[in-house]
This record gives structure tokens, sequence and C-alpha cells, in this order.
């Protein structure tokens, strides 16, 4: 899994040439990963500000609004991948438009 990492008001800083060509660059991104039929699923994430946090306390569960953690980057989204090896998952992550802005943290799903 390749989750990206970002600062959230960085998005908002961006002019909206700039916004639509980061957008054009995860669109050919995500278009080369299904063409190299690496693509298993993905998506964006809402704003961490819509997060929601439960953990048991006492036994009872707790909610609490926003993410876990208070962070300068937050989770942004993540990509999905079927690869050979992590050595294949950490060539997608270089070429991941959130490696420029960001970091892709490359994680290996626990295996069942």
């Amino acid at each position: 899994m390749l989750m990206i990492y970002s600062e959230e008001a960085g998005w908002g800083r961006l002019s909206d040439a700039e916004r639509e060509g980061a957008m054009a660059a995860y669109t050919a991104y995500t278009d080369a990963l299904v063409q190299a039929g690496a693509m298993r699923g993905g998506n964006r994430l809402a704003p961490s500000g819509t997060a929601h946090t439960v953990r048991l306390g006492a036994g009872a569960p707790q909610v609490l609004d926003g993410p876990y953690a208070e962070t300068r980057e937050q989770l942004g989204g993540y990509y999905l991948l079927e690869v050979e090896d992590m050595a294949a998952a950490l060539r997608w992550a270089a070429r991941c438009p959130g490696a420029a802005h960001g970091i892709v943290e490359v994680r290996p799903i626990f295996p069942t």
C-alpha cells in the first residue's frame, strides 16, 4: 500500500493552474498503474478535520473528533497495488506525484 502524506493547507496555497497540473499528474499516474495491471484500489481522502477517532476506554467506545495524530502532514490518500516485490512498490512510490510535495509511505499488506 502506498500512503500519501502531505500538508493539507498546501493545496489551498496553489493557484488554479497548479491544482489542475497536480490533478493531471495524479490522473496520469493512476492511468499508468492501471495499464501496468498493478492498481487494486485507491482514493483521495476527505480533509483530516472530518475524521473521527474511536478507542475503547473502560470497555466503552469513546469517539473523538479529528485525526489520531496531530502532525504537520496528514494522510491524504492511498493506492493499493499488487506488484511482485518491495522493489517494484518502491519504484511506483518514487513515481507518485505525492512524493514531490509530501511523503509516500510504502507498507506491505499483512499476509493472510
